[in-house]
């Protein structure tokens, strides 16, 4: 064979029954992934920030490197897959009540890796703890509408609503409800055994990567291991080690590192970006009295050149946007765009710089500190907004921290596709300048049964937003990454959020 990989072709007479050429197919891929390479069939990944580790509970924003270790060790009880489309987690299939106010899961057979059998009562506690009052999980509020996650028998959990939530599923995918105990998840992916990780080769360029295995399911064939080394690590290094080939992947990259991808030369089609929603622009402090002034903000927002700024960033598709909500969000059709913002902003300039003379008059224009990334893109991003806003007089400079802020940077992805993320974002108690008469609508679309009069109460809640200026709104944010052909079965997806299941194969279901 002279090293080289054959598979012995199944004669075209011979009837193979569906699940069996299923499997068959699938360790012929597994099988010929791993023929010749360097890496022996362990694909590398980087994540940009610090080195991973699997949190047991969630009490802040997840860096990318533990986003990714929770989506893979931790599944929930749904998961994503690589298009990030819902799929079987823990639960093996689930069903809805007819009016959207129960979901029932029944739970998988399986342990957890010290062999202790998984069941309904301690999952629902595990759930239970993330959604209480004061549990530090950023995404809790997005499951306001829960009103108890009960276990039914051993292997069946109930989760009852206050009102319908299409979303529910999206919610419970995020590596943020991801199920962890003892600092254990639940796979798919886990630390092997001592045992195990003495087979597989050591590398010498990875070394204190955490070396994650899973083992492939499939009936009446030999169970394929896949297997996946994970560092973390600045943008730069990882970007060079990709370039030179000692990366197959690198995931977690935002708008402050940009700039570092677009100088490295990489191959063509390895940058890739995820079609995300999500916030990315200001939001206004209450630490300059100038920026409480609603015609102030409206003010800043109209002299920004979003084409421009768009332009430099080389983000293809990506769109000018100065509304709060985006389009394609479930519920509501696409938020009308301003008229001004259509016009080259040289045309606005002059009527802008009146409107600046009418409001400070012969006062000193102030100058704006703002909490931004101090990465090459957050600089490109100062530089961007002190040229638009230096005809106005104003001036900018960054503030050290979010507290010394007269505008701080935002740049979340949306967990789902429901707007009221966005919405709920900007209420009282949570902006630091709210609107108080938007708030009987955020309630009411949190306790209506109906979901277009939801959609309908979120666009009124949004539009009420919009005329104060609650956000400066830019775009879409940015989430890009580092894909190599040796990781074929990566695929874009609109929460950013990567699963290494079959990463180093071509693309198979993922849906067991």
């Amino acid at each position: 064979m002279n090293g080289a990989c054959e598979l012995n072709p199944v004669p075209m007479a011979t009837r193979v029954p569906d699940r069996i050429l299923t499997a068959m197919l699938l360790a012929a891929t597994l099988a010929l992934a791993g023929c010749g390479k360097q890496n022996e069939g362990v694909a590398r990944v980087g994540a940009i920030g610090p080195t991973p580790r699997l949190v047991e509970t969630v009490t802040g924003p997840l860096s990318p490197g533990d986003a990714l270790l929770r989506e893979n060790m931790a599944q929930g009880l749904v998961r994503f897959d690589e298009r990030g489309q819902v799929v079987p987690g823990l639960a093996e299939r689930w069903n809805v009540s007819d009016d959207g106010l129960s979901y029932i899961f029944r739970l998988q057979t399986g342990e957890w890796p010290d062999g202790r059998k998984i069941r309904a009562d301690e999952v629902a506690r595990i759930l239970s703890r993330q959604l209480r009052e004061n549990s530090g999980n950023p995404l809790r509020d997005t499951l306001g509408a829960v009103s108890e996650v009960v276990a039914m028998t051993d292997r069946v959990i109930e989760i009852r609503l206050l009102a319908p939530r299409p979303n529910l599923l999206q919610l419970l995918a995020q590596p943020e409800f991801g199920l962890v105990r003892a600092s254990v998840g639940t796979g798919p992916f886990g630390v092997p055994s001592p045992d195990e990780a003495a087979a597989i080769p050591a590398e010498e360029d990875n070394k204190g990567a955490l070396l994650l295995t899973h083992r492939v399911r499939i009936p009446d064939a030999e169970d394929p291991i896949e297997k996946v080394r994970i560092i973390g690590g600045k943008a730069a290094p990882l970007a060079a080690a990709f370039a030179d080939g000692k990366l197959d992947l690198v995931v977690g990259g935002t708008l402050d590192d940009l700039p570092i991808a677009l100088a490295q030369k990489m191959p063509r089609g390895a940058l890739r970006f995820d079609p995300v929603a999500g916030l990315f622009g200001l939001v206004p402090t209450k630490r300059n009295d100038a920026v409480q002034e609603v015609d102030v903000r409206h003010l800043l927002s109209r002299a920004i050149d979003r084409s421009a700024l768009i332009n430099g960033l080389q983000v293809s598709g990506l769109a000018p946007r100065a509304t709060l909500l985006q389009a394609g969000l479930e519920g509501i059709g696409p938020p009308l765009q301003p008229a001004w913002l259509g016009q080259p902003a040289a045309e606005r300039r002059a009527s802008l710089v009146a409107e600046a003379n009418r409001i400070f008059g012969h006062t000193d224009r102030p100058t704006l500190r703002i909490a931004i990334p101090d990465g090459p893109g957050g600089k490109y991003l100062l530089a961007r907004l002190g040229y638009d806003w230096a005809p106005l007089g104003i001036k900018v400079e960054r503030a050290p921290s979010a507290a010394s802020a007269d505008l701080v940077w935002i740049d979340e992805v949306a967990p789902s596709t429901s707007p009221a993320w966005f919405v709920r974002r900007f209420r009282c108690g949570e902006a630091a300048i709210c609107l108080d008469k938007a708030e009987p609508l955020l309630a009411q679309a949190r306790a209506t049964v109906d979901g277009v009069q939801r959609g309908i109460l979120f666009m009124q809640a949004a539009q009420m937003m919009d005329q104060a200026q609650l956000f400066i709104p830019i775009a879409a944010p940015i989430r890009w990454s580092l894909v190599s052909g040796r990781a074929p079965g990566f695929e874009e997806n609109p929460f950013a959020l990567h699963t290494l299941v079959g990463l180093a194969n071509e693309r198979y279901s993922d849906s067991r």
